[in-house]
């Protein structure tokens, strides 16, 4: 019925490739829990994955050594106007949340589970006949959802991050040497990516990627708008947050219900640091805090090379402006020096000599001697963008690792008795850096 109202509301019919449902098993260690408690169990796994919005059904077995149940839920949600939108490594992410459950009720769960291959029909009812249409099918419900970029689509990004900083063709080239590509200058222009086998011609990319097109780019003939990078959006359910001290709360006038929730949350939490931990590795204390100082070691480094790239990046801008103010107004200066009337020449060009004595007094602030060419600088700005794209690369995975160490490392602290000032932690709030396009 849910299939019909579906197809009625969004007239969709995928037929042979419509996914009917989605089957998980849920099993626990043998002898911990009887059959009602693995229904219970099943059913809370259930509304935690499917967050209340499709129909399911939990089956427990009662005939095996291993106490486990079926979940069956329905691909079309309750209201009949959209499915399930199954993603990448959905598994490891459906365990998460099955652990954390047991965690919470003090079962036993796999400590370090390993990587099994998947199966599909064929494979899995060992190579039996299989018809045309559950071939199709199978095709088709194995192959990937997202291809990884190819080395042209990466070398077309490369392009795009590099290219706007860039005033003429030398500095486009040597902008792309800093980012790690081999050039080839003959009768066809290419390029070789730092993880790429062979060069490929400008002209193969096609569109604003030609050879034409790019000096049109640079001459500023043609306005490339840059195409959205696709993201994949980064779950962080199951990353732990700082307990909360209960006492503490109590002391300040917060009620029972308070009391009730603070401490559902906190068993939440600690199952999430018991996970983080095991996921991460770490067995100890002693390794948590050797691997919370590496991290944020590596991550205050990371921080303060972009910083400095960053702030060396605006200082350039800044230089580059007062050099073009300096060179379009050194001629009415001049002029000004000369003059028998300056009081009557500074009121008829004010503000071309205040720009020009702002500019100097810019330079004298800087201590420069001789002033560099906009070509020079030009080319430094490009190579520090490409610089500035390596070190943004995997700067927020790290970001994010050192704030969930330090959340732990606390977490852990107070579990110990080891009575660590939570405020000093320094937790790493989300920092508006300037690079939007990475987000």
């Amino acid at each position: 019925m849910s299939k019909r109202l579906y197809e009625q509301k969004t007239g969709r019919n995928q037929g042979v490739r419509d996914v009917i449902a989605y089957h998980i098993r849920m099993s626990f260690k043998a002898g911990e829990i009887g059959a009602e408690k693995v229904l219970e169990f099943g059913q809370e796994l259930a509304l935690r994955w499917t967050k209340g919005r499709h129909q399911f059904i939990v089956a427990a077995h009662t005939n095996t050594n291993n106490p486990h149940c079926h979940i069956i839920y329905n691909s079309v949600n309750l209201d009949c106007d959209g499915k399930y939108q199954d993603f990448k490594r959905s598994g490891i992410a459906l365990r998460r949340v099955s652990d954390q459950i047991c965690l919470e009720s003090g079962l036993s769960i796999i400590e370090r589970p390993g990587l099994s291959k998947g199966h599909n029909r064929a494979e899995y009812l060992g190579g039996g006949n299989v018809n045309e249409h559950e071939r199709q099918f199978m095709c088709s419900s194995t192959r990937s959802r997202s291809e990884p970029p190819t080395v042209r689509d990466k070398l077309r990004g490369l392009i795009d991050d590099t290219i706007s900083g860039c005033s003429d063709f030398n500095s486009f080239i040597a902008a792309m040497q800093t980012a790690g590509c081999e050039i080839k200058q003959g009768k066809h222009l290419a390029f070789k990516m730092p993880d790429g086998k062979k060069f490929i011609r400008c002209n193969s990319l096609c569109g604003d990627y030609t050879e034409t097109a790019l000096f049109e780019q640079i001459s500023g003939k043609r306005i490339v708008t840059p195409k959205p990078k696709t993201v994949e959006p980064v779950v962080h359910e199951n990353r732990p947050s700082l307990l909360v001290d209960i006492q503490a709360k109590i002391q300040e006038g917060k009620g029972p219900a308070y009391e009730q929730w603070a401490r559902v949350f906190n068993i939440k939490q600690v199952s999430k640091t018991l996970l983080f931990l095991k996921e991460n590795g770490i067995d100890s204390y002693d390794e948590l805090i050797e691997k919370s100082n590496a991290v944020s070691a590596e991550y205050d480094k990371r921080l303060n090379e972009i910083q400095a790239n960053e702030k060396r990046l605006a200082e350039i801008s800044e230089l580059q402006k007062h050099i073009g103010t300096y060179g379009k107004t050194r001629e009415v200066y001049k002029q000004y020096l000369s003059s028998k009337k300056r009081e009557d020449f500074f009121e008829k060009h004010r503000a071309d000599i205040t720009l020009h004595k702002a500019a100097k007094k810019y330079f004298d602030s800087l201590n420069l001697k001789k002033l560099p060419t906009i070509s020079s600088l030009k080319q430094e700005y490009a190579a520090l963008a490409a610089e500035k794209k390596k070190l943004y690369a995997g700067y927020y995975e790290l970001r994010d690792n050192h704030r969930a160490l330090l959340v732990a490392k606390g977490n852990a602290s107070r579990l110990l008795g080891i009575h660590e000032n939570v405020s000093e932690l320094n937790i790493p709030r989300t920092k508006n850096l300037d690079y939007s396009h990475e987000r």
